[in-house]
């Protein structure tokens, strides 16, 4: 049966009832511009599914059938798994809607909010790379426009009780996807991504290293500049993600090397699940921006002309070197590396 459109909401259904779908779905409900219509699993029984009925959210185990059978809908996260995606997009690509993936697939529009987030306005299928994508890439960028890197190394590190089934098993798209998405946004020709799980206990924060290495002798930056440059990056990613927090920047030898914890403000995911804070709430933010542009644009709005008035500021802001960012990726290449430590 389905559901009618909540006054001014745009309908949403969330696809996977994992780690990530479920705490999705919490924060949509949360939402003053989206309603959660729907969480679809693939097994009746599946746990995610039961507490998604506890939340009071919808819920179908037929997988993408279910969402195509109570569509249509404005927006769908897909937060299931890189293999599935492809088929996702073929059968929800022709009902027009606006599909947020969240596994690391790669294969739509690489998006991240505070450098190219007005791209998801236009809709399509929207890649949010990866938690350590989306915690990096915000710094290097901005580093990038200011000095001549050559090299850059990505390291990931969270604990493992905030991996799931689907993460495990993507572990090489993770990698590969992060590394297509660092060169694209930084114009660095060699990248390297590492991924570290830990079973720790207490489990560890969410953390993401980074070291850049200039190309030639002299084309680093200054310390002070440096900061200045990581801070500002910083700080604009708070917007949406408050738990964002730079935890030292330094600049050795002319490599600059930085490193990032993010946490989670708590609810129903724990403090040290900075990796589903990151992502989640950029792909609500990408979310709302895109009802709220619908819903002005919609000849029943009270007012057609009153789009966000922060659409066109940080978020909207190009890539310049590196273009619009869109690629297709089947999987991890010899360079893929992490570890469980």
């Amino acid at each position: 049966m389905r559901e009618v459109r909540a006054p001014g909401r745009a309908r949403v259904a969330v696809l996977g009832a994992g780690l990530i779908g479920l705490d999705l779905a919490e924060r949509v409900r949360r939402s003053e511009v989206l309603d959660c219509v729907l969480v679809a699993g693939r097994h009746e029984q599946t746990l995610g599914l039961r507490r998604a009925a506890e939340m009071g959210c919808p819920t179908a185990a037929g997988g993408i059938a279910s969402v195509l059978e109570a569509g249509p809908f404005d927006i769908v996260c897909d937060a299931s798994n890189a293999q599935a995606h492809p088929g996702h997009w073929a059968l929800l690509r022709p009902t027009g809607a606006l599909l947020l993936d969240l596994t690391p697939s790669c294969l739509g529009t690489m998006v991240v909010p505070t450098i190219n987030g007005a791209e998801a306005v236009a809709g399509g299928n929207i890649s949010l790379i990866t938690c350590g994508g989306q915690a990096a890439i915000p710094i290097l960028h901005a580093l990038a426009q200011h000095s001549v890197c050559g090299y850059v190394e990505v390291v990931c590190s969270g604990a493992s009780a905030t991996a799931g089934r689907a993460t495990r098993l993507n572990i090489d798209h993770y990698i590969h996807t992060t590394q297509a998405a660092v060169r694209a946004f930084t114009g660095v020709p060699e990248v390297k991504v590492m991924l570290t799980l830990s079973p720790a206990n207490p489990p560890p924060p969410f953390r993401v290293s980074m070291t850049l290495v200039p190309a030639r002798r002299g084309a680093g930056m200054a310390a002070a500049a440096a900061g200045a440059v990581v801070q500002a990056a910083a700080h604009s990613v708070r917007a949406f993600a408050p738990g964002f927090a730079v935890r030292f920047c330094r600049v050795v030898d002319d490599q600059i090397r930085v490193a990032v914890e993010v946490s989670a403000p708590g609810g129903r995911i724990p403090a040290y699940a900075g990796n589903l804070e990151i992502i989640n709430a950029a792909a609500v933010l990408l979310a709302e921006r895109y009802a709220t542009r619908r819903e002005s644009a919609s000849p029943h709005a009270a007012d057609p002309d009153a789009a966000d008035p922060d659409a066109a500021g940080p978020v909207g802001a190009g890539l310049g070197a590196a273009g619009s960012v869109s690629a297709g990726l089947s999987g991890g290449g010899k360079d893929a590396a992490w570890t469980a430590s």
